[in-house]
Formats: structure tokens, sequence, C-alpha cells
């Protein structure tokens, strides 16, 4: 998973449980898919805007002529979601996480409708903002109603399909940007249909009730009875209603010690040293996970296959679908390893992995960048003198020139139309000379150039994919979940969770501009280096909480953790 609310690790044994008393009461299953159907809004909405933003370029010249614009576009909703984040968690409280869902829903909803409509891109960009608020309300409420409507036995279970409908969310919007590239108004309907899912919670929500620990919370006990009726055998409803009585008396003992205003929770929680301690490696992992450069592929996949040398969108699309459904098997795979290997042991493989594919892809990147096909004088005035790029057709070492110059120059390269790496044109970036280009048999360039070694570009992402999913994709969710002292649990995973999410807007709202002025091969270089610095904080900070419980996991933070290079450790805390 990319980012999302904090998720349990579920082991084997409790998925077949889960099986069993979801089709014992198909209830439980109707409330956790309801709920659920937000992890596929979340991931739909990361996934679809990397194909819809190809064909924004093209309706909207402004939009391909300024990068930022461009960023602003694709980060906007990761903005939307941090505000989104905070208000969901007031809400969610106030409200209910019910009522809360459904405001999420609407957001969603009016958001696709406003980016389908856009006359202009800047109203993209509020459609944009408007989805990131749903998308970040849903994202911290949906695991919670699904947790606290759920049996304790098969919770974990649960939280962690929510985790699999975000990358099967990805996973489909990929689909559906394949399918609308040959329609009419292709992005406006890849951003408008992620309306129907949001329509489609709105009304199965309406019919669900809430959640019953916020029923107990408000007092509504009689409600809150009820609803576990529906969940539990009758026999186990009488002492659910006295564990709830108990974990909520306990939750309001904790308010009170810490108080019950955000702030006050966070001088406290900093304050602490246990749970200082904590931070530091719940905040590490977090800002890792989105600082190895993940949502540079998520969010620009389709472009970065582009600028490996695939300059068809549908092509690059349609290879971008294949790294889509490398991280949802990478999911699954985690789920099936995170409680045999650990944690720790599997972010520290994973940064591993991560860092040979991004220094193996800057070197390739930078040999197709050396080898680009070079520029003909010939053929580019073979269109005529003005459509000649006006950087080339003034620069005296035209012989130096080839196509990266070209593209540089914020021109476009027309392959040549009997084999495209050799020297082509340097032309005017405009439709009506992309049209002259392709009806001459030439293949149009805007993003990348043509490279006979652009096919490894693809191979190394969806190495990179695979080897970051299982391990840096839901490990850091799961550390932030078993980390913090219960006083502290919820504000230690939202101050996590705001660190996320704020390291994927910095890297979301950068990409593009560090592919300029670094170029693709520094950008992915620059991701490396910082992953290799992650990798040896992750060692140094962060514990591995495997088969620990919590009052161990805070002996171990209260007396300091120290990692050892070599040797056993009979709790697994301290080995690699």
């Amino acid at each position: 998973m990319v980012e999302g609310g904090v998720v349990k690790a579920a082991d084997k044994t409790e998925f077949t449980e889960c099986w069993k008393v979801t089709w014992k009461t198909p209830y439980i299953m109707r409330l956790a898919f309801s709920a659920g159907i937000g992890g596929l809004l979340f991931g739909y909405d990361t996934g679809v805007i990397s194909g819809a933003l190809l064909y924004i370029k093209e309706d909207f010249e402004a939009v391909g002529r300024n990068t930022f614009l461009q960023e602003l576009i694709v980060s906007t909703c990761v903005l939307g979601a941090i505000f989104g984040a905070a208000i969901g968690g007031f809400c969610s409280d106030s409200l209910g996480r019910r009522k809360t869902i459904l405001v999420a829903d609407f957001l969603f909803f009016v958001g696709a409708i406003v980016m389908a409509v856009a006359p202009h891109p800047w109203i993209i960009i509020v459609g944009r903002f408007l989805v990131g608020l749903g998308v970040g309300m849903a994202s911290m409420t949906a695991p919670l109603y699904i947790s606290e409507a759920s049996p304790a036995r098969i919770r974990g279970a649960l939280v962690s399909m929510n985790g699999l409908m975000i990358t099967g969310g990805q996973f489909l919007a990929y689909l559906i940007n394949l399918a609308f590239t040959r329609a009419p108004g292709t992005w406006r309907w890849m951003l408008g249909v992620a309306g129907t899912p949001a329509l489609i919670q709105f009304v199965l929500m309406l019919s669900l009730p809430e959640s019953p620990r916020w029923l107990y919370r408000a007092n509504k006990v009689d409600e809150a009875r009820t609803v576990l009726a529906r969940i539990y055998p009758p026999d186990e409803v009488e002492s659910e209603i006295n564990a709830l009585k108990e974990s909520v008396q306990n939750e309001k003992e904790i308010e009170d010690s810490i108080g019950t205003t955000t702030l006050s929770k966070v001088k406290g929680a900093f304050k602490d040293p246990v749970v200082r301690r904590g931070l530091y490696a719940g905040i590490t992992v977090q800002v890792a996970q989105q600082f190895v450069g993940i949502n540079t592929v998520m969010y620009y996949s389709p472009t970065i296959v582009q600028f490996a040398g695939f300059a068809s969108k549908s092509v690059a699309l349609a290879l971008s679908l294949v790294t889509s459904g490398l991280n949802a098997l990478g999911s699954i795979i985690s789920m099936l390893f995170v409680d045999r290997y650990g944690r720790r042991k599997l972010m520290i493989i994973s940064m591993f992995g991560i860092i040979t594919c991004l220094v193996v892809l800057a070197i390739v990147f930078q040999q197709a960048s050396i080898h680009s096909p070079g520029i003909s004088q010939v053929e580019s005035a073979h269109f005529g003198a003005n459509s000649t790029c006006p950087s080339y057709f003034s620069n005296v070492n035209k012989n130096k020139w080839d196509c990266m110059s070209c593209l540089k120059a914020q021109c476009s390269f027309c392959s040549n139309a009997e084999n495209q790496y050799h020297p082509g044109a340097c032309l005017v970036s405009n439709k009506d000379l992309k049209g002259s280009c392709l009806a001459q048999k030439g293949v149009w360039f805007e993003e990348g150039c043509p490279s006979k070694i652009g096919f490894f570009a693809v191979i190394l992402l969806g190495l990179y994919i695979i080897s970051y999913s299982p391990g840096m994709g839901t490990a850091p969710w799961i550390v932030n979940s078993e980390i913090y002292p219960l006083r502290y649990r919820g504000v230690g995973g939202g101050i996590a969770a705001v660190a996320n999410w704020t390291s994927n807007l910095i890297v979301s709202l950068t990409f593009l501009t560090l592919t300029e002025t670094l170029t693709v091969a520094g950008a992915f270089l620059l991701f490396a280096g910082i992953s290799f610095l992650a990798l040896i904080a992750i060692f140094f900070l962060v514990p591995e909480t495997k088969g620990l419980q919590f009052e161990e996991v805070e002996k171990m933070l209260k007396s300091g953790f120290r990692p050892k290079l070599f040797g056993k450790n009979t709790k697994g805390a301290d080995s690699v």
C-alpha cells in the first residue's frame, strides 16, 4: 500500500477464520466491503491521473508547456488529502464514522464531475483538491469503521483487505485509462468515472449502521447493542458490550491524563522519551516510504515510460498497467510473509532492492540519452523553414545536436520514417506539425527519444515495484500500528501519517522539475541517494516489532533500541 490509514498485520490463520466467519455472517462482509470502496476510490485516484495527464497536456497547450502546472494537477489531490485527513479525524469523532464516509463520497463525486467538465486547467485543479479532501477523509475513516464494525478475531484480515482494495483501485484505474484511450473526451471519462463507485458507496452506506464503538461513546448503548447483535452470535453480544465499556473507559482515562486537544497530545508525545523514540521510528519509515520515489512511478508511470522512448500514449499506458499489477501482487505477498519474516527485515531487504533498481534505472536512462538519434538538417528543413525548432535553427553547432538536445529546447523530435534510430527532424512543438510527421510515417516524440534499451527501463520499473511493494509498501503502516504506547497510539499514528502525506506532496510536486533540472537519470540517482540514507536510518532507528506485545515494545523503547549487525535476538527486537 502506498499510503492510507494504519493497518494491523493479519496472518494466514486470520484470513482462514475471516472466510469462515463472513460465510456464516454475510452482513459482516457487507459492512467491510461497503466501507472498503473508500480504499478503491483512494487507489483509483492515485492511478488515474497518471494516464489522464497525457491527454490533458494534449487538450490544453498551457499544461503541455508548463511543467509546474502538470505537477500541480497531480499533487493538488495530495494537498487536499492532507487537509481531508485532519478534517476526517475531527468529523469521525463528532459526526460519526458513517456520516464522515458519506461526506467523503459526496466530495469525491462532486470533484469527479468538476474535473470531467472542466473548461480550464485551473478548474481541474479545483476538482483535484475536492477529490483529495474526500480521499483524505476516507483514508482515515474507512479502516476505522471496518475495524470497529468487525469481530476482533478477523479484524486484521478485513482491514488488510482495505489495503488490497487500494492497490486494486490503482490497477482498475490503469485498465480504465487504457479503455478510454480512443474515446472522445479521453481524460474527461477517465477522471469522471471515479464518481460512479463514490455514488455506489454513498447508497450502500445509507443502509448501514454507525460503528458500535462510536455509538457507545455517544451514549447510544441500545443502538450499539443492536449493531453488535448483527455481527456476533447471541451468546457473545453481552461480553462484547462489556469489553466495549471497558475499552471506552480506558480511552477516556487516557484522554484525562494527556489532554483532549491535538496540541496537548502532540506536546505530550514529544516530551515522553518512549513515545519520542517510537516517533523517530514511525516517522522515519513513513518519510522513507515516499522519498524512495514510489509515487513518481504511480503518478507519472506512463510519462516515465515515454521518457524511456515509447511515444505512443496507449503503449505507455499498457506497459504502466504491468507496474500497477505488480504493486497489487506485492501487497498480497506482504500479507503472507510480514508475520513470518518480520517488518524490519522485509523493509531492509526491500530497500536494498529499491536502491539497486534506482541506480540501474539511472544508468539505463543516461545511456539512452547519450545514444539518442542525431538531428538531420535535411529532415528538419523538409517540413519548411518556419517549422524547424528556433533554437536549433539559430545554433552554430548543429552537428552536435541530438534528440535530447531538441527536447531540452522545448521542441519535438520527428523520427526518420525509414528507421527511428537514424537522425530525424527537430521541429516546433504543435499539433499541425505532429500531424504532418505522422502522415509521413514518422513517430512524434515529446517526452523521450527513440532508444534500443528503453525496454530495459520498463523491466526495471517492474523490478522496482516488486522490491518496494512487499516491504516498504505495507510494513511502515504496520510498524506505526505497533510502535506507540496505547495512550499515544492515535496521535503517534496521526503525526506519522501527516509526515507521509507531506513527503508524498513534496515528491509529486517536484518530480518533473527534477527531470528537467537533473535529467531523468539524475532524478532517479537522487532518489537512490536518499534511499541509501533512509536505509541507514531504518537500520539504526527502527526495531523489529514482530511477535511482541505492546508492553514489550514499550519496554524495549524505554531502554533504547540498539541494532546488532550480527547475532540473534530471541525476541527479534535487535536483529536484522
